[in-house]
Protein backbone atom coordinates (compact mmCIF):
# COMPACT_ATOMS: atom_id res chain seq x y z
CA UNK A 1 0.00 0.00 0.00
CA UNK A 2 3.15 2.19 0.43
CA UNK A 3 3.13 2.70 -3.05
CA UNK A 4 -0.26 3.73 -3.55
CA UNK A 5 0.52 6.52 -0.79
CA UNK A 6 3.41 7.87 -2.50
CA UNK A 7 1.97 7.76 -6.26
CA UNK A 8 -0.61 9.91 -4.08
CA UNK A 9 1.97 12.55 -2.74
CA UNK A 10 3.52 12.39 -6.28
CA UNK A 11 0.12 13.19 -8.05
CA UNK A 12 -0.69 15.97 -5.51
CA UNK A 13 -3.81 13.91 -4.47
CA UNK A 14 -2.61 13.91 -0.73
CA UNK A 15 -0.80 17.21 0.25
CA UNK A 16 2.09 16.08 3.08
CA UNK A 17 2.76 18.38 6.15
CA UNK A 18 5.18 20.66 6.36
CA UNK A 19 6.57 18.83 9.64
CA UNK A 20 7.31 15.42 7.17
CA UNK A 21 9.10 17.59 4.30
CA UNK A 22 11.04 19.27 7.06
CA UNK A 23 11.97 16.47 8.89
CA UNK A 24 12.54 14.37 4.97
CA UNK A 25 14.78 17.38 4.58
CA UNK A 26 16.62 17.42 7.63
CA UNK A 27 17.48 13.67 7.72
CA UNK A 28 18.86 13.87 4.42
CA UNK A 29 20.82 16.71 4.77
CA UNK A 30 22.08 15.35 8.22
CA UNK A 31 23.39 12.33 6.70
CA UNK A 32 25.47 14.01 3.99
CA UNK A 33 26.96 17.02 5.81
CA UNK A 34 30.09 15.56 7.85
CA UNK A 35 28.98 17.97 10.87
CA UNK A 36 27.93 15.32 13.38
CA UNK A 37 26.69 16.05 16.58
CA UNK A 38 27.73 12.65 18.17
CA UNK A 39 30.83 11.86 16.41
CA UNK A 40 31.41 7.79 15.60
CA UNK A 41 35.49 8.50 15.79
CA UNK A 42 34.71 9.37 19.64
CA UNK A 43 31.96 7.22 20.88
CA UNK A 44 32.18 4.19 17.86
CA UNK A 45 28.68 2.83 17.66
CA UNK A 46 26.34 4.72 19.61
CA UNK A 47 27.84 7.96 17.65
CA UNK A 48 25.07 6.36 14.90
CA UNK A 49 22.33 7.14 17.62
CA UNK A 50 22.00 10.51 16.53
CA UNK A 51 21.85 9.58 12.68
CA UNK A 52 18.88 7.05 13.86
CA UNK A 53 17.34 9.15 15.78
CA UNK A 54 16.45 11.71 12.74
CA UNK A 55 15.45 8.82 10.40
CA UNK A 56 13.46 7.51 13.18
CA UNK A 57 11.40 10.66 13.60
CA UNK A 58 11.01 10.94 9.82
CA UNK A 59 9.86 7.44 9.88
CA UNK A 60 7.51 7.92 12.36
CA UNK A 61 6.31 11.77 10.79
CA UNK A 62 5.76 9.76 6.93
CA UNK A 63 3.71 6.65 8.95
CA UNK A 64 1.55 9.34 10.36
CA UNK A 65 0.71 11.21 6.94
CA UNK A 66 0.08 7.29 5.52
CA UNK A 67 -2.62 6.71 7.88
CA UNK A 68 -3.66 10.07 7.44
CA UNK A 69 -4.24 9.21 3.84
CA UNK A 70 -5.84 5.73 4.46
CA UNK A 71 -8.00 7.85 6.96
CA UNK A 72 -9.07 9.89 3.91
CA UNK A 73 -10.37 7.60 1.59
CA UNK A 74 -13.62 6.70 0.64
CA UNK A 75 -14.96 3.42 2.13
CA UNK A 76 -14.80 0.48 0.22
Amino acid sequence: MWWKFLRAVKTREHRVAPTTWVAALAATVYTFVPFDLIPELVLGPLGLADDVSIWAIFAVLLTREKHRWQAALPAR
